[in-house]
């Protein structure tokens, strides 16, 4: 299958296997944080179930394929909820319900794509799962979701689930210099790497200038982890009271830096940071150097699982210097 997604490699080998050997289910979840390109691949799904062109499909010129690729095929069915809690109506579902018995106008499928379902009340969800359950042979729905954790058992059962990953940094730049070409390749790269390969947010970023704050402050933590006191670092990491979402990037970029300091010698350096890099290698032993990288993962991993900034910021400046045996 000729998918334009990058990244995600497996994810798209086994879609390619399930259309091509006629495998496909009829219930798809794909899950992943906001910017990974959930809705870019469900629409690559349909466009590769739609296409009746010759060769390797989609091949993106055939009739089907140009409906779908301007948006008005009359055999796609496309909600996203807004997001908030409960966002997700149940009537919404209704709607869907009674669609569904009508056959396709054109194509060999009839395709719902469902966004947002993270924000499926339990009683839409109860709602979908009579179809899920039943679907006439022509109906394929592929829901989105920030996390399959976020929808019922009885839901993800009678789906098949796919999770979307980050793209590799430097996949991920030139996709972005390639759809943005004013863009320096070296912004990107610290984008993408600062967003942990969503590229998604790395375009953001690059567009509302968030990119050089969280630039300056992954600089500045740098610095201030050396400090003889935690008061700098404490400073630093203040501005993150509100920002959750900056908090999580500057410590990608971060980790990145603290990489580049343990290759300084070698020259080699993904973060554009060879100051703080030099920094670091100067006052750090590598046995430091390797604890605070698997300090970042272990700030991550929590960032990930708790709500609590006021409790992440305490924990980032400790663990940051305990790790250097401060």
């Amino acid at each position: 299958m000729n998918f334009n997604f990058v990244g995600n490699t497996r994810v798209k080998e086994q879609l390619s296997f399930l259309i091509e050997s006629g495998r496909l289910p009829h219930a798809i979840v794909i899950e992943g944080e906001e910017g990974l390109g959930k809705r870019t691949l469900a629409r690559e799904i349909a466009l590769s179930l739609f296409c009746r062109g010759e060769g390797e499909k989609p091949c993106r010129a055939c009739p089907q394929c140009s409906k779908v690729l301007k948006g008005y095929h009359p055999d796609i069915y496309e909600y996203a909820a807004t997001g908030g809690p409960r966002s997700f109506h149940v009537d919404v579902v209704r709607e869907v319900k009674e669609d569904v018995f009508v056959r396709p106008n054109e194509a060999d499928y009839k395709i719902y794509i469902l966004g947002n379902c993270q924000c499926m009340s339990e009683s839409a969800q109860n709602a979908i799962l009579k179809i899920l359950e039943e679907p006439p042979a022509y109906a394929v729905f592929i829901l989105t979701v920030n996390s399959k954790a976020a929808l019922l058992e009885t839901v993800l059962s009678r789906s098949v689930v796919i999770s979307l990953e980050g793209v590799e940094p430097s996949q991920g730049a030139e996709y972005i210099c390639d759809k943005i070409p004013d863009t320096e390749y070296t912004d990107a790269l610290a984008a993408v790497t600062a967003w942990s390969g969503n590229i998604g947010k790395a375009m953001d970023a690059l567009g509302d200038g968030k990119l050089s704050k969280i630039t300056e402050i992954a600089r500045s933590m740098a610095e201030a982890m050396i400090m003889p006191d935690e008061y700098e670092l404490l400073k630093v990491c203040s501005v993150f009271e509100r920002d959750r979402d900056t908090l999580i990037a500057a410590v990608e970029l971060l980790k990145v830096i603290v990489r580049d300091a343990l290759l300084y010698q070698s020259g080699d350096s993904l973060s554009g940071q060879k100051k703080q890099a030099e920094l670091l290698c100067t006052n750090l032993t590598k046995a430091k150097l390797l604890r605070l990288i698997t300090v970042c993962d272990d700030i991550l991993d929590y960032a990930a699982r708790n709500g609590n900034n006021a409790i992440l910021i305490t924990k980032v400046c400790y663990a940051l210097r305990r790790a250097q045996n401060r």
